[in-house]
């Protein structure tokens, strides 16, 4: 793994007793909602962006959809994922065929059957087109946004790089970095935009893991954005991830990767 972190455009080398720690101060808060967390195996396809475990799938109603990545070194993850979902016994609806790409982390559902997809260096028109033809009747619409170059195509930019959703309707955002047309539909649909300052995007203020509506995580260290969540009554839980999340370019939403959400009623 040492070998990996440059190439992949981490911030520095990993520090493995750190990073596991934070990972584990994460899961206990998982783990600590209620959820049933289960854990991807080894596999020889998977490298140090693996633990990113939301890019290479979409989940629908019918079951998984397998993504083809849009990041050359993430290309096994989607077989290593495929293995697991076997084992696991969630069906398989298909895969994103190539030259199409979609990753999971460009994919924000704005309700049970409206879906906005990113469309940019991770995720291209022919890849929309694809897991609009999987989704089939699961979805009334799916909504293609159009992505900014920001830093270029060998840093990662995802449609939920600026984008997390805590609530019905409501979602922790950068505007800065929003396609106007994209922001002025959210807005005309009714949903509430809880800003994030400049000072917090880099420290992944925007990345914030929904366990259920109103109750979230995300990285320590962002006060600015956790206190306008709490003032908005939304239950805040933090974790250290420094070496987890900031130095990979993932937040606590990549680390995870929902097959199965319980209604609540």
């Amino acid at each position: 793994m040492d070998s990996q972190w440059q190439a992949l455009a981490y911030l520095h080398p990993q520090e493995y007793d750190r990073v596991c720690r934070e990972f584990d101060a994460f899961l206990a808060l998982v783990e600590g909602s209620g959820a049933e967390v289960g854990f991807l195996p080894a596999h020889p396809a998977t490298g140090l962006d693996s633990i990113y475990t939301h890019d290479p799938l979409v989940v629908s109603n019918r079951g998984a959809i397998l993504c083809t990545m849009g990041k050359e070194a993430r290309a096994g993850e989607p077989d290593a994922f495929a293995a697991y979902l076997q084992a696991a016994g969630v069906p398989v609806v298909g895969q994103i065929e190539p030259p199409g790409t979609v990753e999971g982390g460009d994919v924000c559902w704005l309700d049970e059957r409206t879906v906005a997809v990113g469309q940019g260096y991770r995720t291209n028109a022919q890849g929309i087109r694809q897991l609009t033809a999987l989704l089939g009747d699961d979805v009334d619409e799916v909504i293609s946004v159009p992505l900014p170059h920001w830093t270029g195509p060998v840093d990662c930019l995802h449609l939920l790089s600026f984008i997390s959703p805590v609530d019905e309707k409501t979602a922790v955002v950068y505007s800065r970095m929003m396609p106007v047309p994209f922001r002025q539909l959210l807005l005309e649909r009714g949903w509430r935009l809880m800003e994030v300052p400049d000072a917090e995007y880099d420290s992944f203020a925007c990345n914030v893991l929904a366990l259920s509506p109103g109750d979230c995580v995300m990285i320590e260290g962002n006060p600015i954005t956790q206190r306008r969540l709490e003032e908005a009554g939304v239950r805040v839980r933090t974790f250290p991830g420094q070496h987890l999340c900031i130095a990979g370019g993932g937040g606590p939403t990549c680390l995870t990767r929902p097959i199965v959400r319980e209604s609540i009623s």
